[in-house]
C-alpha cells in the first residue's frame, strides 16, 4: 500500500474510533433518535446537490438506508445513552464481522471454512465475557442494544454485495443519496417514542457542541470516513484493506479512557482480546494457509 493510502487507512481508523465518544457526548444533549436524524439529515444536505445518485434499484436504497443507517445507529445511539461505555461499544460494534458471515450463509448460501469457524467460536466467547460482566459500568441492555446494532451493519453489508452486483458505482454517492432514507424513519421514531415535549426541549436548546457533535457524525464520519474507506477498496483488495477495522476499537477504548475516564475490568479485557483474537483468525487464517502450501 502506498504511504499516502496508507495514512488515509489510519485517517479513518481514527476519524471512526473517535466517533463513539462523539455519539456520547451528543446523546448527553439530544435525544438518541433525534440524533439520528439530524446526523442522516446533515450528511444528505448538501451533498445530494453535488453528487448525481448512482442507478441502483430504489429497494436496495431503502434496504441500505433501514439497515446499515436506521437500524445500525438507532440502537448504538440508544445503547450509549443507556450508559454502554463508548469504547466497549466500539468493541462489541465490530461483531458485525460475525454476523455478516452468519447472513451471508443464510441469505446468499456461502460456505464457511474451518478457520472461520474457529474465529466464531473465540469472538462469541469474548462477547460471553462482555455480557457477563454487566452491571453499573456497562447496562446489560446497551450491550444487547449494541449487539443489535452489529447485526443491523452486516445486514448492511449483504444490501452491499447486492449494489456490488449493478456494476460499479459511484459508493459515495449512493452513501449520500441512500442517506436521504433514515431522517424520516429517524424523526417519526423520535416522535413516537422520544415525545414531542422532548424534542422541542433539545432543539430549543441546541447549543455549538450539539452541532459539533452532529457535524462530525455527518461530514467526518459518515461522508468523510466512508468516502476514503470506498476509495481504498476502489484501489486495493478487501482483504489488504479490512483488517484496519481491527484497530477501530484500540482507538474507540483509548479515547474513551482518556475523555470519559471509561476503565476496563479484568474480564473486559479477557473477553476483548477473545473477541479480537476471533476477528484475527476470520481475516488472516485464509491468507496463512494459501502462503503455507505455496511455501516449497
Amino acid at each position: 500500500m502506498r504511504p499516502l493510502d496508507l495514512g488515509l487507512a489510519l485517517l479513518v481508523v481514527l476519524v471512526w474510533g473517535v466517533n463513539f465518544a462523539v455519539i456520547k457526548s451528543g446523546v448527553a444533549e439530544v435525544p438518541p433518535l433525534l440524533l439520528g436524524a439530524l446526523r442522516f439529515t446533515l450528511a444528505a444536505c448538501p451533498a445530494v446537490f453535488l453528487l448525481r445518485p448512482p442507478k441502483v434499484p430504489l429497494r436496495l436504497y431503502l434496504a441500505y438506508g433501514l439497515s446499515i443507517s436506521v437500524g445500525q445507529f438507532a440502537f448504538l445511539f440508544t445503547a450509549i445513552h443507556l450508559g454502554m461505555p463508548s469504547g466497549l461499544a466500539s468493541l462489541v460494534l465490530q461483531s458485525q464481522a460475525f454476523f455478516t458471515m452468519l447472513f451471508a450463509a443464510l441469505w446468499l448460501k456461502e460456505s464457511w471454512r474451518a478457520s472461520q469457524l474457529a474465529g466464531l467460536l473465540l469472538a462469541a466467547c469474548g462477547l460471553v465475557l462482555i455480557g457477563s460482566a454487566h452491571g453499573v459500568t456497562m447496562p446489560l441492555l446497551g450491550f444487547l442494544l449494541t449487539l443489535a446494532a452489529a447485526s443491523m451493519w452486516a445486514a448492511g453489508n449483504i444490501v452491499t454485495r447486492a449494489v456490488a452486483r449493478h456494476g460499479p458505482i459511484n459508493q459515495l454517492a449512493f452513501v449520500v443519496w441512500a442517506s436521504l432514507v433514515p431522517p424520516l424513519p429517524f424523526f417519526g421514531l423520535s416522535l413516537l417514542i422520544e415525545g414531542p415535549a422532548r424534542i422541542a426541549a433539545a432543539l430549543s436548546t441546541f447549543s455549538l457542541h450539539s452541532f459539533a457533535a452532529v457535524a462530525y457524525l455527518a461530514w467526518v464520519a459518515t461522508l468523510l470516513g466512508y468516502g476514503l474507506w470506498t476509495r481504498l477498496l476502489s484501489r486495493y483488495p478487501a482483504n489488504q484493506v479490512a483488517p484496519f477495522s481491527l484497530l477501530i476499537p484500540i482507538v474507540g477504548l483509548s479515547t474513551g479512557w482518556l475523555v470519559f475516564g471509561e476503565a476496563l475490568r479484568p474480564v473486559h479485557l479477557a473477553g476483548a482480546a477473545l473477541l479480537m483474537l476471533g476477528l484475527a483468525v476470520n481475516l488472516f487464517s485464509g491468507r496463512l494457509l494459501l502462503w503455507a502450501r505455496a511455501r516449497p
